[in-house]
């Protein structure tokens, strides 16, 4: 069955960029696109029939602009403009879907951007399926897939995501396990080198087992193994600066998922300092 990838498309700078990279990745797996638009705000105030008409119009005719163009390049596209919360109704669409892909305008530094980054992490949680999410920055000059490794199940799946975009996109797979030391006793001066050493051979370990069956299945894959000591969130989004992929895993829906994403997901989301896939 060809894979389907669902596109939030809002006409800003990331958003067009999401589109790009989707359209992207629909060439090389022949996969279908979905288009979606969400038309929010309160639903059912007075006099609001008008309003929403039009903005379903501008969406809808926003839409079927792209679709033309991406079917030109001969590509499988559907569209569909909802009305209603843009999270929950973008999150309906991905029942069946194997990928949603959407930009986010978010930056730490900008004070008018936390909403924008809030509704990311809601779509992040919420989605049934895989999600990509598209900063504005240019990529063009960057080379690598970078994923974090920490053994686990969800690990083990974003994994198999990155190492099969590394494949897709021919850059090389950088996989990342970072190690992170208990705090010193009080009293202690420094850490016994054995328990350091034992750390170090330990996330080696973990890290080898994770990539061991990568080879066969990409045997023209460059793989980068890298087992580092600090803490993980920084770690990951120090190798994705210069990454034009950073795969995270998540540990699943829902409001638990939200909770959840508050650890190395979240704060690697919060940074977005390159596209992003959260895989569960």
């Amino acid at each position: 069955m060809a894979e389907r990838i669902v596109v939030g498309v809002v006409d800003t700078s990331a958003g067009r960029r999401a589109l790009e990279w989707a359209a992207h990745r629909a060439r090389s797996r022949k996969a279908s696109l979905l288009l979606a638009s969400v038309v929010g705000g309160a639903v059912g105030a007075v006099g609001e029939g008008p309003v929403v008409d039009a903005a379903i119009a501008a969406a809808r005719s926003l839409l079927e602009e792209h679709a033309e163009t991406l079917k030109a390049q001969g590509l499988d596209v559907d569209i569909v403009v909802l009305r209603g919360d843009p999270v929950r109704q973008l999150v309906s669409t991905t029942a069946g879907a194997n990928l949603l892909v959407i930009g986010s305008d978010f930056r730490p530094d900008d004070a008018d951007s936390p909403r924008r980054g809030a509704h990311g992490l809601r779509i992040v949680a919420d989605s049934s399926c895989p999600v990509v999410v598209i900063p504005d920055i240019e990529t063009s000059d960057r080379r690598g897939v970078v994923v974090g490794v920490d053994g686990s199940p969800i690990s083990e799946a974003a994994v198999a995501f990155a190492a099969a975009e590394a494949d897709r996109l021919g850059e090389p797979l950088v996989a990342v396990t970072v190690w992170t030391p208990v705090p010193l006793p009080r009293g202690a001066r420094a850490y016994p080198e054995q328990y350091l050493s034992s750390m170090q051979e330990l996330s080696e370990e973990t890290l080898a087992v994770a990539l061991g069956g990568l080879r066969s299945t990409y045997p023209d894959l460059e793989i980068q193994p890298r087992v580092e000591r600090g803490y993980p969130s920084e770690v990951i989004n120090r190798a994705a600066a210069t990454a034009s992929l950073a795969v995270v895993g998540s540990h699943g829906r829902g409001a638990v998922a939200r909770f959840l994403l508050g650890s190395i997901s979240h704060e690697v989301l919060a940074a977005l300092v390159a596209p992003t896939a959260v895989v569960r």
